[in-house]
């Protein structure tokens, strides 16, 4: 579905005047506000509420986009030192992929790993940062997806299918458990500013559900939403007005053609976005923080500011009652380190490892951790044979994902892969096992948080899916 876009414009009124019917009415003001217009207003209306008391109330989800290399950061594998340079041994078995990377010899880590913190949890010198927060993850070593593929790995990760056009987990705590402030939408959303995204907006989508539970896309800035200020002029009383009139013949028609989330969304897109004039611009000026807040973010350095900016805004926004944050890490190719991995993870790395450990260390100065859940992960992980040389092929068979924050046990690590690193060998754990834990956490069983569509009761999960209940606190 094409996103709206909301102008509050002064045209709007004399538009209004000039109409003849609410068919041309309702075509005529069918202008958008670009990602905020699916966002929920009236959670309550639809929002059903945990099952049981969460040990969650609100997630992070930081998204490296691309791939990270598990192998070369949470996973290490002696054996990929020890065997280097000679093909992966016919035992691991065959696999799908793109192309034929098994006969590619074997590709040691790349930067060393050392035992961090009391746990001893093993991670590389990529994440220097991260490192030091190694008693407060819990590692899954032992995550699996279905597709070898960017697009479809991403909607899989996001939606539970590999299919465009399912309902995104955002969309789904949306609509299970609305917002914490009528003034803000649940479930926000900030891409990579560098553009592109292998699958689109579409992994943060709606699919199914109301149309209100996409969403909301929010940048840095004086203007965090496109077209959210009013046109120069328009007064507040004037504005009020002309919504009330909206909302008035929208809802008329609504009466009469029950059943329209599209309409739907949009009278709560018009009121959500008059409510986010005066909350979304205070939200994103960052101005009152201190100093020391922006430093321990990063954002006084030139590699650092911008991914620390958004992990800033995020804390931000749980504060204010947003429920679901997703930040995304990496443009079109991102982590996708098909050669030089090491340089490319550097990149990366540089960017992003200083900013999510400042996240997490705010986050526990101010209470927040206890019960917020971050996570760190991308759509699958990469191959232990090298590709071109100096890189890495995709690998959904076995990857790591570290959850820190609410409900989750601390300085533990989950699974493990082969001793290469290739497939999720000891406590797999599925995309859908890794959903339906996410929704534990927040108090919802993923059995339960259904929604009826084409004559079946739809879930996040599908017909698939088990709390990892061994990595709960």
């Amino acid at each position: 579905m094409r996103p709206l876009a909301l102008k509050m414009s002064s045209n709007c009124c004399a538009t209004l005047l000039g109409i003849a019917s609410r068919r041309g009415f309702l075509g005529t003001t069918a202008l958008g506000l670009s990602g905020v217009a699916f966002k929920s207003l009236l959670a309550s209306t639809s929002a059903r509420g945990p099952h049981f008391s969460p040990k969650a109330t609100r997630v992070i989800w930081l998204f490296m986009h691309g791939g990270p290399s598990h192998v070369d950061m949470f996973d290490p594998k002696p054996a990929l030192t020890k065997y280097a340079g000679q093909r992966i041994p016919d035992s691991v078995g065959k696999f799908d992929t793109r192309r034929d990377v098994s006969r590619n010899p074997l590709l040691p880590s790349v930067k060393p790993f050392k035992a961090r913190g009391q746990s001893g949890i093993e991670i590389s010198d990529f994440l220097p940062n991260m490192a030091e927060l190694a008693d407060d993850m819990c590692v899954i070593r032992s995550c699996h997806g279905d597709s070898v593929n960017h697009p479809q790995s991403v909607y899989q990760l996001n939606t539970g299918s590999t299919l465009m056009g399912k309902p995104s987990m955002g969309a789904w705590v949306s609509y299970g458990l609305g917002t914490e402030n009528e003034q803000m939408p649940a479930f926000v959303v900030m891409p990579d500013p560098g553009g592109g995204l292998k699958g689109g907006p579409p992994a943060w989508g709606s699919g199914f559900l109301p149309a209100s539970h996409q969403g909301t896309t929010m940048r840095a800035g004086a203007a965090p939403i496109l077209d959210l200020k009013p046109a120069l002029g328009m007064s507040t009383q004037r504005q009020r007005s002309t919504l009330d009139l909206i909302h008035k013949l929208n809802a008329d028609h609504l009466a009469a053609r029950g059943g329209d989330t599209n309409l739907e969304a949009r009278l709560k897109a018009y009121e959500l976005a008059f409510h986010m004039q005066s909350a979304a611009p205070e939200v994103v000026d960052i101005g009152g923080e201190s100093a020391a807040t922006l430093e321990l973010y990063g954002i006084d350095q030139p590699k650092t500011r911008e991914f620390g900016t958004r992990c800033l805004l995020a804390r931000r926004m749980i504060e204010r009652g947003v429920r679901f944050v997703q930040i995304y890490s990496g443009d079109t190719n991102g982590w996708d380190a098909h050669e030089a991995v090491k340089r490319n993870h550097e990149i990366y790395c540089e960017r992003t490892d200083k900013p999510v450990a400042g996240l997490i260390r705010d986050l526990k100065a101010r209470g927040l951790l206890e019960d917020t859940l971050v996570i760190w992960g991308g759509e699958f992980g990469r191959m232990p044979m090298s590709e071109k040389g100096t890189g890495r092929d995709h690998n959904p068979w076995g990857y790591t994902t570290v959850l820190m924050g609410a409900g989750v046990k601390h300085g533990h690590v989950h699974g493990a892969t082969d001793e290469f690193g290739l497939r999720a060998a000891v406590e797999p754990v599925h995309v859908s096992d890794l959903h339906a834990t996410i929704l534990h956490l927040l108090g919802v069983h993923h059995e339960e948080l259904t929604y009826r569509f084409e004559g079946l009761d739809q879930r996040l999960t599908g017909t698939a899916g088990n709390v990892v209940k061994s990595i709960l606190t």
